[in-house]
Formats: structure tokens, sequence, C-alpha cells
């Protein structure tokens, strides 16, 4: 995981070889909550990088739920290409769930409200 947000901190976002080829990629809440699998999670998430400037997800804490989940707390950073909108100016405090098996993420869940990441899994926070 910590390979990962390395690169995230950094705003590359290009590298899927941590990825399952089936990976499935769930937005849990947020603007538009759906679930893609596979190849299309490269797509979905560039879709939604396209619409940001200097987009940057750092780590603030990680957690090893079971032998096959970790969550990790998130915030992010970056500016609306359009709007101009700061994502400081909103809540960014949200929360990522990795499925690994066999040393590759099998699924991926994306929270933008930590606290709903919280309650779905049952975590104290």
């Amino acid at each position: 995981m910590r390979s990962i947000y390395a690169d995230w901190e950094r705003g590359d976002f290009s590298s899927v070889e941590w990825a399952d080829p089936n990976i499935e990629f769930e937005l849990a809440d947020g603007p538009e909550p759906g679930s893609v699998t596979g190849v299309a999670v490269a797509t979905a998430s560039n879709d939604f990088l396209s619409a940001w400037e200097d987009v940057r997800i750092e780590a603030d804490e990680y957690r090893e739920l079971d032998r096959d989940r970790v969550l990790v707390l998130t915030r992010g950073s970056g500016r609306g290409k359009t709007s101009g909108l700061e994502l400081a100016q909103m809540r960014t405090q949200g929360a990522h769930m990795f499925h690994v098996r066999d040393g590759k993420v099998t699924r991926f869940v994306v929270y933008w409200d930590r606290d709903r990441a919280f309650a779905d899994l049952g975590v104290k926070e």
C-alpha cells in the first residue's frame, strides 16, 4: 500500500501494476457512486482526475483489518480546472478499502466520507 500512496502523493496515478486484471473499483459515496471492473478502473479514474489540477492523495493512516483487507485513511488536495475550487475548501478526509489477494488488489473501494467507511466496515474511528 505504501508504494501506491508514494506515487499518489506526488500526483502520479499512472501505475496499475498493483491491481489484479479483474479488479473491482467502487465509489461507495460521493457525487457518482457506482462500480466498474477490470480495465475500466483506469478509465473511470482518468475521467475523474481529468477535471482536476495538481491532484494529490495522501495517506494519514494504514489499518490492517484482517488478512485480506487494508483500510487507508486519506486526504486529498487539488484544484478544479473549470471552477478553480480547491479541494481543501471541501471535506477531503476520506478512506480507501483495499482487498488484497496474492499480492494484488482485487477490490478497491473509495469513500469520500470517512465516517461512512467506518460505519460500513464496523470500524471505530
